[in-house]
């Protein structure tokens, strides 16, 4: 990529370039010894020749869809003039599995982390409150907002009492798979090392019964864990007043831990991607990827998920996967994928929203191109299904929703303890209990939400730093934001909304 250049080339084999910044119609395309055929923005593509109807269309040497009709060279190429096709893919089960240079121990990156009696290591320090049903969600928030700064002054340690208040619970079917997601990611978020202490509100008639759900998950009631059921204690007012003097308890021994150097073999990071661009994946997803290399070499563990955006690329997976058996795991996933969205208008059957088409992605198999990007280039260890629980250390992939709120709360509900978050067009998210990094893939957009951003990964894009120096630089910013340095999303207060289990089932 050249500095001066006007159009980026993504491999020789491309027959459309990109657009590095808006272009006027007319303009000299000196790249093409022609003029542009029409007006394109920032990131869109143009055809590098000419593309006859039906043709490949072909960005990183990768297949995006065909040309629905004659395209000449120069002509902005979009949803407008490409099909999405279906074509064989050979998965090729370990085919590109490459050895992971594994530092030693002792040569190992370190961050200040909070370690749990049981060895687990911590990168927040909260108090939690969870609600079992939709029913108990306003207790649990009225006694979060309890607790404000002035009264955890005298916590300095605890990061803060965060309410995670869901709307299922009840009017389900159970038993289901809706049912054990929802249970296994409240479990997840219960057994959470970010979470120093946690109670657990019901009402009392609900399907998602409390003392069952502790029960089914292995969950033991104690100093650390308590449980409210609204019904027996007396109603709203006395269940949060009850709540109030639980949380007041808990304060003290959550309070009395202390940061302390450990390897980052103890970081799992959640890799999340939202309102992506045409440089997200020239930019900011190659360049978490690279960090996620290094993160592997350290013997951390990358996270991987949104199914649905690795539809058309996950070929690009499976050929990493360590056995035939990881890699057909994932298919099963895809497949399941297909036969759940048939017939509806969703993005794994190739519809992405208004902002990625307006940032110049014009369908799934382009948005899952740059997506899987994310996860760098070592081996796939494993595959796991919504919210379950992760004990491989690598590179990982879990099922999950495109939906950022629902992927991420399934990867924080896995073990995540730190969220990395790419976006083209300004994504403005947050998550607690793991703090969410937001990269920025584009200068003009960095500049302009500074305050929502933490990384500007336009600088690749600038020719200010290449994609293996941008890698080093986000792993280091990963290794500061999981020693305590807040987010842009931490200093603005997000996060006490985006808990988000995913419903997958009927509702009556």
């Amino acid at each position: 990529m050249p500095d001066a250049a006007t159009l980026i080339r993504l491999h020789a084999h491309d027959n459309v370039l990109i657009a590095r910044a808006p272009l006027a119609l007319g303009q000299p395309l000196p790249e093409l010894g022609l003029r542009l055929r029409a007006q394109v923005p920032a990131g869109h593509k143009i055809a590098a020749r000419r593309i006859a109807a039906g043709e490949p269309v072909r960005k990183y040497d990768t297949v995006i869809g065909a040309a629905a009709r004659d395209i000449e060279a120069g002509e902005h190429v979009h949803s407008h003039n490409i099909v999405l096709i279906d074509f064989d893919r050979d998965p090729g089960f370990g085919q590109d599995v490459r050895p992971v240079d594994y530092l030693p121990e002792p040569e190992r990156a370190r961050f200040m982390g909070i370690v749990r009696p049981d060895g687990r290591v911590a990168t927040r320090n909260f108090v939690g409150l969870i609600s079992s049903v939709n029913c108990s969600a306003t207790v649990i928030q009225r006694v979060a907002a309890h607790f404000t700064p002035e009264r955890l002054a005298a916590y300095p340690n605890v990061d803060g009492v965060v309410a995670f208040a869901q709307s299922s619970g009840c009017g389900m079917s159970s038993p289901s798979e809706h049912f054990d997601v929802l249970r296994r990611t409240i479990a997840g978020y219960a057994n959470h090392p970010n979470l120093a202490a946690v109670l657990i509100v019901g009402l009392g008639c609900e399907r998602n019964q409390v003392a069952d759900l502790v029960a089914s998950q292995g969950l033991a009631a104690g100093e650390r864990l308590k449980t409210f059921v609204m019904q027996e204690v007396g109603g709203t007012r006395a269940t949060i007043e009850a709540g109030i003097r639980a949380v007041e308890a808990m304060l003290p021994a959550a309070n009395d831990v202390q940061r302390v150097p450990v390897p980052a073999s103890h970081l799992k990071v959640g890799l999340e991607c939202g309102g992506s661009d045409g440089f997200s994946g020239i930019t900011a997803n190659p360049a978490l990827g690279a960090a996620m290399d290094i993160l592997v070499r350290h013997g951390g563990t990358a996270i991987l998920s949104e199914t649905p955006e690795i539809h058309g690329v996950e070929y690009m997976l499976t050929r990493r996967a360590i056995s035939p058996a990881v890699g057909q795991k994932l298919l099963d996933r895809l497949a399941w994928w297909e036969r759940y969205t048939r017939g509806h208008n969703g993005q794994f059957n190739g519809v992405v929203g208004p902002g990625n088409q307006a940032g110049g992605l014009a369908n799934i198999f382009e948005k899952s191109l740059g997506s899987a990007m994310k996860g760098g280039t070592t081996p796939l260890r494993a595959v796991y299904e919504y919210a379950e629980p992760i004990t491989e250390h690598g590179f990982v992939f879990m099922d999950s929703p495109g939906y950022d709120p629902v992927a991420t709360t399934g990867q924080i509900a896995s073990g995540a303890n730190l969220i990395c978050f790419t976006t083209g067009r300004g994504s403005m998210f947050g998550s607690k209990p793991a703090p969410t990094i937001k990269l920025a893939s584009n200068t003009a957009m960095y500049s302009r939400l500074e305050e929502d951003m933490d990384i500007n990964c336009g600088l690749v894009l600038d020719g200010e730093l290449d994609v293996p120096q941008m890698g080093e630089r986000i792993f280091g910013q990963i290794l500061r934001h999981a020693s305590g340095e807040k987010t842009k999303s931490e200093a603005l207060g997000l996060g006490d909304h985006e808990f988000v289990p995913w419903h997958l089932g009927i509702v009556s």
